[in-house]
């Protein structure tokens, strides 16, 4: 992790790059979140009218809970952990990123 940060650290442009791929995966992971929130509940509440024993309603109710309270909380470690380690992770992209541009030109 220190070799990648380190090796660039006077590059103002190679840590705003860091930002802005991590901001698209942070909006992207946000926006995966926001529509499994929208797709569940979607889908709970049209099929609940349809629903009539009640056991089999709480079961359905505690299963989206269980779903979206375990994917929200995953992607925001994931987020967390990305935030953390974000000049590890992403300069080895950016840096393999920008050997393939080398080599193609």
């Amino acid at each position: 992790m220190d070799a990648t940060s380190s090796q660039h650290a006077g590059s103002t442009s190679f840590d705003e790059r860091i930002d802005r791929m991590h901001g698209r995966d942070r909006l992207g992971a946000i926006a995966f979140v926001a529509a499994t929130w929208i797709a569940i509940l979607f889908a709970l509440f049209t099929v609940w009218p349809y629903i009539e024993v009640p056991g089999i309603r709480a079961i359905l109710a505690i299963a989206a809970v269980l779903v979206l309270g375990l994917n929200t909380a995953a992607i925001a470690a994931m987020l967390r952990h990305y935030s953390d380690d974000k000049h590890f992770i992403y300069g080895l992209d950016l840096k393999h990123l920008d050997e393939m541009r080398r080599r193609r030109t």
